[in-house]
Formats: C-alpha cells, structure tokens, sequence
C-alpha cells in the first residue's frame, strides 16, 4: 500500500525595515505551507497534511528557521489525526532554529490518537543565547464527542531544547499496549484523556521566571475545576505549563489562556480561532 512522505520547510528573515519576512519555502507532497495576511509583528505560517492525518507507514517532517532579529508564528490549520495502523508506525519530525535574538511560536492544534493507532514523533529546537521561544503540543486518546474510546496505541514522543548547543530540556512521553489501564493510574493520566504541555524559553532571570510561572498560576487557577489539572514550574531557564483534563474542549481553554500571557498578549494565529 502507497504510504505518504511529506516534508515542509519555511525559512524567515528580517527586511530592511526590520519586519520578518520570507527567506525560503520547500513544499513536497502532501506537506503544504500557507502563509496568511497577519497584522501583528509575527509572520504567521499554517502547516498543512492534505493527507488528511497519518496513519503506519506514513512519514511527515517539518523544519523552520527564524533568522535573526525575526518572530515565526507556526500554527497549523487543523487537528493532526493518528488513525488507525493496518502495519507500521507513522513518522513525525519537527526541527526548529531561532536564531539571534529571534522569536518563535510552535502552536499547532491538537494531535489526535485513534484506537490501534502508532506515532514516533520527535520535536528538535536549537536556540540562539538570547532567542525566545514558545511551544504547545496537545494530544488527545480519541474524541469524547463521538464517544471513541483509544484502548491499545503505540505513542513515541520526544522533545529536546538546546540553547548555545547546551541541552536545557529534554522530555519523553510512551505510551505502549492497553492504554486503558495506564491512563487510570494516578501517577499517569488519572484518567484524563486529553493532555497538553506548554514550553517557554526566553532570556531573563530566575526571579523573573518565578514571577511568570506565579502570573500563570493565578490566570489558570479560576477555570480548573472537576476533572482538570494543572501544574506551572519555573526551573533551568524556562517554563512549563502541564495541562490535563477528560476531554479537549476542557483542555483548550486553559491552553489558549496559558499562551496569551506566555506571549505577552498576542492573538493567537487566525486559524485557532475558526
């Protein structure tokens, strides 16, 4: 069976009258890259699988470098679906540079896992000393609203942040087997379907990560209520949001909150918010 193998390369610099601006655009298959009209600081570029999701065997990578003195907003124009594998495991690779003094915004919306579906997916950042960066990634086991229900996945996922070459962050996640029985357990998911992981890196102090990570506490704490929870740590130079909760709708909100103070305010790019 004919599987797809995409790839999607964008590239900004900064004009002469200092806005970003285009450098490189590399398409293949049925990774496609769109750029809309956008009236903030940012370019805002959309990701695009016109194969509709990915399923075993199938392989999209992604890469992005904001040059120096840019900011990159990558969103992408749906939801990412994992379907079910008839054989193989999907391949995803993200590889992100952030050069001097440049800014970029990784907010793709949410992953989507099905029953018997299988991702390895890798998130790779290289940061400049005095870069910042921002980042989401969601998944989700199954959609709630059609009543689906993910018993078995294989899931893979890794990221890696290095800032000057000097790994700052690094973060497994597996799921593997009878995810039913994991996702009960405590020390998981506590039966929580729907998980999100906010990273943000920028220059500054400990104490002024510490008063980030408490503006974020305050922000969140009035909308978790029932089956939601949260965590915010500020630690070796960046901060982490956790979200989890026993659906996306849940989860989104607080997500979309979480991103307007880790982004001093901006909208979110158009797409989030069709």
């Amino acid at each position: 069976m004919q599987r797809s193998v995409g790839a999607g390369r964008i590239a900004v610099k900064a004009g002469p009258d200092g806005r970003t601006r285009l450098d490189a655009l590399h398409q293949k298959a049925n990774a496609k890259i769109r750029i809309p009209k956008a009236y903030g600081t940012a370019l805002e570029a959309v990701l695009i699988n016109t194969a509709g999701g990915l399923t075993g065997g199938d392989r999209l990578d992604w890469s992005a470098a904001a040059g120096a003195g840019t900011h990159l907003a990558i969103a992408t124009q749906a939801c990412e679906r994992i379907y079910k594998s008839a054989g193989g495991t999907a391949q995803q690779t993200t590889r992100l540079d952030v050069g001097a003094g440049a800014r970029l915004d990784w907010l793709p919306q949410e992953t989507i896992l099905f029953d018997d579906s299988g991702l390895d997916r890798s998130i790779e950042i290289d940061m400049a000393p005095d870069a910042a960066f921002v980042g989401l990634e969601t998944l989700v086991l199954g959609r709630a609203a059609m009543g689906e229900t993910v018993r078995r996945t294989h899931l893979r996922d890794r990221w890696r942040i290095r800032r000057a070459g000097q790994l700052i962050h690094a973060d497994n996640v597996r799921l593997d087997g009878d995810v039913t029985a994991l996702a009960d357990g405590p020390a998981t998911l506590a039966g929580c379907t729907a998980i999100a992981t906010l990273v943000h890196v920028a220059p500054g102090d400990d104490e002024q990560r510490a008063a980030l990570s408490e503006r974020l506490r305050a922000a969140l704490a009035p909308m978790t209520a029932g089956a939601l929870q949260v965590g915010v740590s500020a630690f070796a130079g960046k901060c982490i949001v956790r979200l989890m909760a026993s659906d996306a709708y849940r989860v989104r909100p607080l997500a979309i909150a979480a991103l307007s103070i880790l982004r001093d305010g901006a909208p979110l790019p158009a797409v989030w918010r069709s």
